[in-house]
């Protein structure tokens, strides 16, 4: 079955997942493959096996050794599995190789970016959003997006026409690929200043925006239902919502006297803010992606705080602080923050008094978004922070 007869076919898909990881590698390797199989969730797949292979250097050529990629094509076959997806991002020609080497038993090949822009593609909304993953792809996947494999597999010591014919089609692969990328970065120039106009409009507004920023799942939607009473996609599935959207909150001095409507509509000490609502961060992003989606990000980018939100109930949460920590410096994004350590509903009395004294040098508020236990504070915090 092609890729695109198996995709189309409605049917919940069987997934092997692999990672290759250097031999002296010393993070948590179940994490990995957690969050891997997370994502394939999400994308409505159901993994079927794992395997993890170690090695001081991958193969040039397919990356997981050739007896060991022989080895999973074979369970794959026992187990009935679609797709082979892989953890790591490949070159190119790497997964052009593998998905050679299991073609022939009706098997397909992704690594993990391969994944996330087909869960993009299934969440995608509007024009812009759908253009981005297009730009996004033809960075990442290349000339397997146009099905021009065929023609490079050519090899060059068949004779001089062959390879002639193989460096033609290279040139006319690299120069429609070129033309596709210009074409699509000039419609999202006119998406960009459009965007523009929109914050010139909210600056003479006098509205203030705040960026929320999390690691992917970590309850971020739950609490824009919350600040904003607006209904939000709020699902157990990473990357459910994608896109930037804007929200409204009005926030003010709770400790002010205000008792009537009359005193409401002449006490000055509230304010109007806007929620930008942005795409999710995780872990070994790369940079192709934070490129193609970095029209979406001047909008967060040029807010006037940031609201980290932190899921305090996961394990592993200190190494995604660092991760979200790290995609901000890289997008230059140096605002003021606010540390919204979320989901305390999750966690024991004791461990939360913990977490309050280890991370009292963060300043963070401690909230429950879905049970709005302690979101006066983090309200509070934010008209404080703006005035």
């Amino acid at each position: 079955m092609t890729e695109n007869k198996l995709l189309d076919s409605k049917k919940e898909l069987k997934v092997f997942i692999a990672d290759v990881v250097p031999m002296d590698y010393i993070e948590d390797l179940d994490d990995r493959m957690l969050e891997l199989e997370n994502l394939v969730n999400t994308y409505w797949g159901l993994v079927v096996v794992k395997k993890i292979q170690k090695r001081y250097t991958p193969d040039y050529k397919t990356y997981i050794w050739k007896w060991k990629l022989e080895e999973i094509k074979l369970e794959m076959e026992k187990e009935k599995a679609d797709i082979l997806i892989l953890w790591n991002i490949l070159k190119p020609s790497q997964i052009y190789n593998i998905n050679q080497e299991i073609r022939k038993s009706w098997l397909i090949a992704w690594d993990r970016v391969d994944l996330i822009l087909k869960i993009f593609e299934r969440h995608a909304k509007s024009s812009e959003a759908r253009l981005q993953i297009e730009l996004a792809a033809i960075k990442h996947m290349g000339p397997r997006i146009f099905g021009m494999w065929m023609e490079l597999s050519r090899q060059w010591w068949w004779s001089k026409l062959a390879r002639w014919v193989w460096e033609t089609n290279t040139e006319i692969m690299r120069r429609h690929l070129r033309e596709k990328e210009l074409k699509i970065k000039k419609k999202l120039e006119e998406y960009k200043k459009t965007r523009w106009l929109h914050r010139q409009a909210r600056l003479r507004s006098n509205l203030d925006t705040i960026w929320i920023v999390w690691y992917t799942n970590a309850g971020k939607s739950s609490l824009l239902n919350a600040l904003t009473s607006k209904w939000v996609l709020a699902e157990n599935k990473l990357f459910a919502t994608l896109w930037t959207s804007v929200w409204k909150m009005y926030i003010w001095d709770e400790s002010s006297k205000v008792k009537s409507e009359e005193e409401w509509n002449q006490y000055k000490h509230w304010k109007e803010v806007l929620l930008s609502d942005t795409i999710w961060f995780i872990r070994d992003l790369p940079p192709s992606l934070i490129d193609a989606f970095s029209s979406t990000l001047e909008d967060s980018i040029e807010s006037k705080i940031l609201l980290h939100v932190v899921d305090c109930g996961d394990p592993k949460f200190e190494d995604k602080i660092e991760i979200v920590e790290d995609i901000l410096t890289n997008i230059w994004a140096a605002q003021k923050k606010i540390y919204v350590f979320n989901k305390i509903d999750n966690i024991e009395p004791l461990k939360l008094e913990i977490l309050k004294k280890e991370f009292k040098h963060l300043k963070p508020i401690f909230i429950s978004a879905n049970k709005w236990i302690w979101l006066s504070d983090l309200k509070k915090r934010i008209f404080k922070e703006l005035q």
